[in-house]
């Protein structure tokens, strides 16, 4: 469980790489414990061998992760597990790289260490969704945040929507943002709220990096003045037709021209090629029309609502657009594996049923 809630610690700041973490301990007594930082910064084991120092000798390591076994932006954690002389250790969850999965574990077990696997092995996948995404299914980890009234109503037909949750929601949905690799919008949320898709307050940090803004443009709508254009990090704007893309390059963006699908870029190479970038987490912050596209092809892994307590009526935008149902077996099915109040709101967390 230390290790575990080391590896927590990583939650903002090691992605692209998975949030991992190490407890080294003799005679039943803590003598090392660490946890993976940054991206090029020492890897957990490491860390933890340093605060072990010579006491490192004979320890029993617990680790989240399969230690690697290749040379990356740092040497192999396995080699100096054995350098250090450690004698048995228990590991979380193999490496869902398939191209090193499981050669980290033999490594260990070639210098004669025991070597145990899948001790709380759930908790750690949980902690790393989207880095096991990226790895089996060449897809980033998609989750799906809603902010709505009771009713359902994300907007006022007129588009007002600032403020429809609490100052307590608008902060987690930040917490959100910081945990991502990349947050996506579509072009009519652009035009109507002209956002900045940053992580802002107590998640800004030194070693939290902007995440990438994606915005979904079919025809390159997006303005060149658009905020989000002006602030620190990349924006990628993904488009089916590029004839305009040259001002908004010149205005700072990185525009990407993508195969159509129903008039709009296609998912499946958007996010394909978000995950080629190194995305793990992807946080889409849409308007109903592209939330309900995420939804009706299956690209959401996970929904996170945010309801506030009032009723904004029948003359409002809803939650996600979809095709006209008219049955009850048309439903889309959902999971719900969270409640909680934050505020004065309430906030649902699900996953689509299986």
């Amino acid at each position: 469980m230390r290790a575990l809630t080391l590896a927590g610690r990583g939650m903002f700041s090691a992605h692209p790489n998975p949030r991992v973490g190490c407890v080294l301990a003799r005679d039943g007594e803590i003598v090392g414990e660490g946890w993976h930082q940054k991206t090029g910064e020492a890897h957990a084991e490491i860390n933890a061998l340093a605060d072990a120092g010579n006491a490192a000798e004979g320890s029993i390591a617990y680790v989240t992760l399969e230690p690697c076994s290749h040379h990356g932006k740092t040497p192999p954690c396995a080699d100096a597990l054995v350098q250090a002389g450690v004698k048995e250790v228990f590991v979380a969850m193999e490496d869902p790289n398939t191209l090193v999965s499981g050669d980290g574990l033999k490594a260990l077990r070639a210098a004669d260490i025991k070597v145990h696997t899948g001790l709380m092995q759930d908790a750690a996948i949980a902690l790393n969704e989207g880095f096991v995404s990226r790895m089996s299914r060449g897809v980033p980890h998609v989750r799906l945040k809603i902010a709505a009234s009771l009713d359902g109503a994300t907007a006022m037909k007129t588009g007002e929507s600032k403020w429809i949750t609490g100052e307590e929601s608008r902060r987690d949905v930040q917490r959100l943002r910081a945990s991502s690799g990349a947050i996506l919008t579509g072009v009519e949320t652009v035009l109507q709220d002209d956002p900045s898709l940053t992580v802002r307050g107590e998640f800004t940090t030194d070693i939290v990096a902007q995440p990438l803004r994606v915005v979904l443009d079919s025809s390159l709508r997006t303005p060149t003045s658009a905020k989000m254009l002006e602030l620190p990090g990349t924006t990628i704007i993904y488009c089916v037709d590029d004839r305009n893309r040259e001002a908004l390059e010149q205005a700072g963006a990185t525009v990407k021209a993508v195969k159509g699908k129903d008039g709009r870029p296609d998912l499946d190479e958007i996010l394909g090629n978000l995950a080629e970038l190194g995305v793990n987490d992807v946080l889409v912050e849409a308007g109903p029309t592209l939330a309900g596209a995420f939804l009706m092809e299956k690209r959401v892994d996970e929904l996170v609502i945010y309801q506030a307590p009032h009723i904004m009526g029948s003359e409002t935008r809803g939650m996600v657009k979809t095709p006209s149902w008219l049955n009850l077996d048309q439903r889309f099915e959902l999971e719900i594996t969270e409640a909680s109040i934050i505020g004065r709101d309430m906030v649902v967390t699900a996953r689509p049923a299986k």
